[in-house]
């Protein structure tokens, strides 16, 4: 086991901690901070896979439970089902003193995430996260949102977990589409800050994403104390903590457009896309080079996601920089990018001229 701790001035430190085994532990583990009941959010698909050994184990720690769950897929972060979410906690009579329990991906960890952050103005909640993305990613740092037509993650709140339980091994139930997408975000983590991470995940920890257990959690490892690092210095996103972010600006336009379809493009894999688009934008505003773009590209392909633009559909380049000057990065209209001078070198990139951008969605397959 390894256990990362997650500090920073304005929030009560909490722990992440990755290993084997977790899920049956998840009783004893969560019981100190439980005075009370505890209610388990989570999806149809993951109930049926790990509900029952999630609350078997809280009852072996004395607590009782209940499961409360949503249909699979990004359409559940929606007002729809967190107005259920909420009802039912009401119904059900939650306390201060009781804990909400996200058992799933990054949609059950952002939907029951805010529920915890609306529910009596904040109840405490722990994060049992059960793919790759949310594992390496969503399940540390507090961000809790909802969609909406708009845009992704627009409605939302800062509401950290009192605890993570990151179990490589429900990893193992996961598609190998859903390893993938995760390890977008993993191979992300390297491209921000750690060009020597990068250099093993393009190499050796390539098995990661094809499910090798050992390297996945290698990888989750390191990219939790990546992002705890970060979010430690900045909460709210004021500053460093956008760098968090590469790729997600063109990623989560795609995204929009094509109507959250997770069939059409999981998120991971629009953050993958996402991440080639900024290097190849950074190489053509002379920030990297093309050996630099050639390596992401490389490493993005070799772990089975898109690269190019047309492999995610056909899009607009007007309709795509609309959206991406309504990303939560935009700053008075004005684009916010996370651009690189390199791998390992990610820049929070501010005022960027929309003319260049929509000349450069052009140039990648965007109609004019």
């Amino acid at each position: 086991m390894t256990t990362i701790s997650v500090s920073g001035g304005a929030f009560a430190a909490y722990d992440v901690v990755v290993g084997r085994g977790l899920l049956a532990q998840a009783g004893e583990r969560i019981a100190p901070l439980a005075k009370g009941r505890t209610v388990i959010v989570t999806d149809d698909t993951v109930a049926a896979i790990h509900g029952a050994a999630l609350a078997e184990s809280l009852a072996a720690a004395g607590m009782g439970s209940e499961i409360l769950a949503v249909p699979a897929g990004e359409r559940s972060k929606s007002f729809a089902q967190l107005e259920r979410v909420l009802d039912r906690l009401l119904e059900i009579g939650l306390d201060r003193k009781d804990v909400v329990v996200a058992l799933g991906g990054g949609v059950v960890g952002d939907l029951a995430g805010l529920a915890a952050a609306l529910y009596m103005r904040g109840i405490d909640f722990v994060q049992v996260p059960t793919t790759l993305l949310a594992q390496v990613d969503s399940s540390v740092g507090g961000k809790t949102a909802i969609d909406t037509p708009r845009g992704k993650n627009l409605v939302g709140a800062f509401h950290q977990p009192r605890l993570v339980l990151a179990d490589i091994d429900v990893l193992a139930t996961l598609p190998e589409r859903q390893v993938r997408s995760g390890w977008a975000e993993v191979l992300k983590h390297g491209l921000i800050c750690d060009a020597t991470f990068f250099d093993w995940l393009a190499g050796q920890g390539a098995a990661g994403a094809g499910g090798d257990p050992a390297a996945l959690e290698r990888a989750v490892i390191r990219s939790v104390e990546i992002k705890s690092a970060v979010v430690g210095e900045d909460e709210k996103e004021a500053g460093r903590r956008a760098l968090l972010n590469l790729g997600h600006t063109f990623g989560h336009a795609v995204e929009t457009e094509v109507g959250f379809d997770e069939d059409a493009l999981a998120h991971g894999e629009a953050v993958g896309l996402g991440c080639c688009m900024a290097f190849r934008y950074s190489a053509r505003e002379g920030l990297c080079s093309a050996a630099d773009v050639e390596r992401v590209e490389a490493a993005v392909a070799a772990a089975g996601l898109p690269i190019r633009l047309d492999q995610a559909g056909a899009f607009a380049a007007d309709r795509l920089l609309a959206l991406m000057a309504g990303d939560k990065k935009a700053e008075g209209g004005a684009l916010t990018l996370i651009l690189a001078r390199g791998i390992g070198r990610a820049f929070v990139a501010k005022g960027v001229d929309a003319a260049k951008v929509r000349a450069f969605l052009i140039e990648e397959g965007a109609s004019a």
